[in-house]
């Protein structure tokens, strides 16, 4: 079960303190299930990006990781300036800072650093129609479903799609496992807010025969996803 800890900067800040992940639960008040979540970078599982950051930052805190510790198990260099900083508080600060950078980067990079909108064409510019505005990404929820025998397939595709600041609903396998292409699924009315996320994603988009809710998407992972 422990397998991962050579990946894990949390998990191998917990293994240097001897402690179990009861024993780190214990400590931070949080459930077992959210610290294995930590952990495993299944930061879709958190209500939202934010309450993800939060309870990292419960956690560093609890395990007492300084800011030199931080800095070796995110494979930076420590260097000597730092150590003559002496105030515990900002070594505690900074060691937040770079936990929480080098454990989140990855799962939520897209929200930070999100891709510049395409240009739309100029036939497109000069249509006297206005499109209505999409709803906010946060108001759509995504399921996912592996239709693939990859493991994990369908955690990895969510993780992504939580970190472009969508809501995540049920992550599982698929009916079928035989799916050749990845794609975002859409009821009837949801095109334009499929389209947005299967851009996103770089992926196509299918409608479904029924549906009534457009807020509602559902993406399955293909064999070329």
């Amino acid at each position: 079960m422990e397998a991962h800890a050579a990946g894990s900067p949390l998990v191998a800040a917990r293994m240097r303190r001897r402690l179990t992940l009861e024993d780190a639960a214990a400590l931070t008040s949080l459930e077992v299930d959210d610290i294995k979540s930590l952990e495993e970078s299944r930061t879709y599982r958190f209500p939202s990006p934010a309450d993800a950051i939060a309870a990292t930052v419960v956690y560093a805190s609890a395990l007492g990781i300084t800011e030199r510790e931080a800095r070796e198990l995110a494979g930076l260099p420590v260097e000597s300036v730092v150590e003559r900083w002496s105030l515990r508080r900002w070594a505690i600060v900074l060691g937040f800072v770079v936990v929480v950078a080098a454990f989140l980067i990855a799962a939520l990079r897209p929200q930070f650093f999100p891709a510049a909108p395409p240009v739309a064409p100029q036939a497109q510019v000069t249509k006297p129609a206005v499109s209505a505005p999409l709803p906010e990404r946060w108001e759509i929820q995504v399921d996912v479903y592996n239709g693939t025998r990859r493991g994990n397939a369908a955690s990895s595709l969510a993780n992504e799609v939580a970190g472009l600041a969508y809501g995540i609903g049920d992550v599982k396998d698929a009916d079928r496992r035989n799916y050749t292409e990845t794609s975002v699924y859409y009821p009837p009315g949801a095109e334009a807010v499929a389209r947005r996320l299967a851009d996103e994603l770089g992926v196509g988009i299918t409608a479904l025969p029924g549906g009534d809710d457009p807020n509602r998407l559902v993406v399955i992972v293909g064999a070329k996803g």
